[in-house]
């Protein structure tokens, strides 16, 4: 059902930014990062050895289990150090 009413399009704008608002916090304050956003956790012990011991998948693997990063994000993530 269209909306043609501009009030009622800028409510639903406003509520839209309100709840993209919150679920920015929720996934910061968790340290996953949003879809298409770089991860923005920081590498635990487990996976900078796993990193500098050249098993990057494992790394990639601890990093996702530890985050709920994506595999794109933990491999971006895991590149990166």
């Amino acid at each position: 059902m269209p909306v043609n009413d501009p009030q009622e399009v800028a409510k639903l704008r406003q509520r839209v930014e309100e709840l993209e608002t919150k679920m920015a916090f929720l996934f910061r304050r968790l340290g996953v990062s949003q879809p298409g956003e770089p991860p923005s956790a920081k590498a635990s012990d487990k996976v900078l050895d796993l990193a500098a011991r050249g098993d990057k998948a494992g790394a990639i693997k601890a990093f996702m289990q530890e985050t709920g990063a994506s595999l794109k994000d933990a491999k971006t993530f895991v590149e990166s150090l």
